[in-house]
């Protein structure tokens, strides 16, 4: 049961109560209260024992259910065993695919994609897309995920990557209520994840996690779909399918998002 450090008082409805409580009177929950459920210790040997045996570290692969103490752990975790480099958003078909790329200069930021409105340097194209997808640029905070798409579909004609979508896109506006709450954490109802606060549960939601896919692979034997052109351009770098090479899509990105000309990929 989640209790306040600083009173002793037990809450019986949950975290969420806890916190309210905490806001209200300044008070501090447990110093030494595990990161992912009720349970507090005497000693940070104690906390950490069970935090290791429980799998309960704050930090989470984005892949599978492992977590780590430290960031740096899961990085390496995520590298090894998915292939995946966070920095990049990037993911790769094998062990020797991600070393190559942790040493390569598009990696280290020899290389970048400029946003065209604030200038910023993205490592890769998927880094600058995902910067506009999420409304992270300060100059352009109106594009977003379906801005993106709108733009996409007006270069793209012939349909290489974008979906046709009869009547538009199916936004659904999902947003989650204190309703979630599942006595622990608040809990996304499509894909069961577990979010600390309503904020970052809603975040999730309006992501696109669980929207309508928008694009296809440009290979057409592929036949992989995507619900961001993020994942779209994240999937063709990854060379997986082998549609286009790695700096190609580099070269042409840049081109396309900043309005240079129609989506040919050549």
């Amino acid at each position: 049961m989640f209790e306040c450090g600083t009173c002793g008082k037990e809450f019986p409805a949950g975290w969420a109560a806890r916190e309210k409580h905490c806001r209200s009177t300044s008070h501090l929950a447990p110093e030494l209260e595990c990161d992912r459920c009720d349970a507090w210790f005497g000693s940070s040997r104690a906390k950490f024992q069970h935090m290791e045996a429980k799998n309960h570290f704050a930090w989470k692969c984005r892949d599978c259910e492992e977590t780590y103490p430290t960031q740096e752990r899961v990085v390496k975790h995520e590298n090894e065993e998915h292939h995946y480099c966070n920095n990049c958003d990037r993911c790769f078909t094998s062990l020797n695919g991600i070393q190559m790329h942790l040493k390569s200069g598009a990696h280290l930021g020899d290389q970048g994609v400029q946003c065209p409105y604030c200038k910023d340097s993205c490592v890769t194209a998927t880094g600058l897309v995902h910067h506009l997808e999420r409304r992270s640029c300060p100059v352009a905070p109106f594009v977003g995920r379906d801005d993106m798409y709108y733009y996409v579909r007006s270069k793209d004609p012939k349909g290489l990557i974008s979906k046709k979508l009869i009547g538009g896109i199916d936004n659904g506006q999902l947003e989650a209520t204190d309703k979630s709450w599942n006595g622990r954490a608040f809990e996304c109802y499509f894909c069961h994840r577990t979010f600390g606060g309503l904020s970052a549960l809603n975040q999730h939601l309006k992501s696109g996690t669980h929207s309508q896919n928008l694009y296809h692979c440009l290979n057409t034997s592929c036949g992989r779909e995507f619900k961001t052109l993020a994942a779209t351009i994240n999937h063709l770098e990854s060379e997986s399918c082998s549609a286009i090479s790695f700096d190609t899509v580099q070269r042409n990105i840049a081109d396309i998002v900043s309005g240079g000309r129609m989506i040919c990929f050549r």
